[in-house]
């Protein structure tokens, strides 16, 4: 691995390839030639990017021009480390004024997903996020909210806003009876404590319904 080594202590792992960076993470055991092959094989079953290398569950991956199980979970890993460094950044940084602002701070979190799951943002007046909290997960086509939940944590953290986000993993961004029934049981449930629903997001790969944006949040 003389030739990969020398190149990311030379010029940093910014100058490495998608290919690159995908056979210094399987490569233990390989040359740099093989190694660099098998990254730029299990890249374009991917569909030609890192984002398609991410998205793919363990099994799939290993599974990829004969991977196997160690370098599979090597590729997860590194995949896993780089979406949560991702989060943390945006978190911290994250000023909520927008749909846009939350499909940018949490996409990345649920775009992808198999499964449903459903998230809070709180918010302070400034509209600073003061915490993500993932209040339920679910199967492919729904989850259950608990409001009391969603409530409590606000009023520990004497939050003012609340921003409701889940996907839906079938693509189709238009809100469910469901959807718009929890978001009205928020909505009821936060006034009584003088916080207010800024907004319900749902998000799917490339696309997202804003509630507030179609004027159904008041």
């Amino acid at each position: 691995m003389k030739n990969l080594t020398d190149k990311i202590f030379s010029r940093g792992a910014e100058a490495l390839t998608d290919e690159e960076l995908v056979a210094l993470l399987v490569a233990e055991g390989l040359c740099d030639d093989s190694a660099v092959e098998l990254g730029r094989a299990v890249v374009e079953e991917c569909g030609g990017s890192l984002l398609g290398v991410a998205e793919q569950d363990i099994a799939r991956l290993r599974m990829m021009s004969g991977l196997g199980k160690l370098r599979a979970m090597r590729l997860k890993a590194g995949s896993e480390m780089g979406k949560r460094v991702a989060q943390a950044k945006a978190t911290t940084q994250s000023v909520i004024a927008s749909d846009s602002d939350v499909v940018r701070l949490m996409e990345s979190q649920l775009g992808a997903l198999q499964h449903e799951e459903c998230w809070a943002l709180y918010l302070a007046s400034s509209g600073r996020v003061l915490e993500r909290m993932r209040i339920s997960q679910g199967g492919v086509q729904a989850t259950v909210v608990d409001c009391k939940l969603i409530i409590k944590r606000a009023l520990e953290l004497l939050a003012v806003q609340i921003v409701l986000v889940h996907n839906h993993p079938s693509g189709c961004v238009e809100p469910s009876g469901q959807d718009v029934a929890l978001t009205e049981r928020v909505a009821e449930a936060a006034k009584l404590f003088d916080i207010r629903l800024l907004d319900h997001v749902i998000i799917s790969r490339g696309a997202h319904f804003s509630f507030r944006a179609r004027n159904m949040i008041k």
